[in-house]
């Protein structure tokens, strides 16, 4: 692949998620949520137990200062709360509160249908080269 193919690679995946996140934020503006906490929120949501703050972050990928400003806006919306460790004075770990499951919901279904949208046409084996050629990439990523 020569360098200006490699350079319109790069630029249409940066523009993919740039373009892949505006029709998510658009379709979920309704929700009143912006996109780090509806993130948060569906990342907590996967988690098999209650996480402490710190794996939250590294899941979503925050550091941890910048999580607690979004752990206190989704608290004051009753969305999730903070309950302390006994082994740890420090820790805490985050749960979701009743009142964010239809919440979650609503989110799972519209993040399905821009999927749903933005996959059509597209064939199951375009779909997986694309996830191999992406694996390879990202591989070749974090060799470095």
């Amino acid at each position: 692949m020569s360098y200006p193919d490699q350079h319109r690679f790069a630029m249409q995946l940066a523009w993919l998620s740039r373009a892949w996140r505006a029709e998510l934020d658009r379709r979920l503006a309704g929700l009143g949520l912006s996109q780090a906490r509806w993130l948060v929120l569906m990342h907590l949501n996967r988690f098999p137990e209650m996480p402490t703050q710190r794996e939250l972050a590294k899941s979503v990928g925050v550091e941890g200062p910048t999580l607690a400003r979004l752990l206190d806006g989704l608290e004051a919306q009753g969305l999730v709360k903070r309950i302390g460790v006994p082994e740890d004075r420090r820790a805490k770990k985050i749960a979701l509160e009743d009142k964010a499951r239809p919440l979650i919901e609503k989110i799972e279904t519209i993040s399905r249908e821009v999927r749903q949208d933005s996959f059509a046409g597209i064939s199951e084996d375009d779909l997986k080269r694309c996830q191999q050629v992406h694996a390879h990439i990202l591989s070749n990523l974090e060799k470095r």
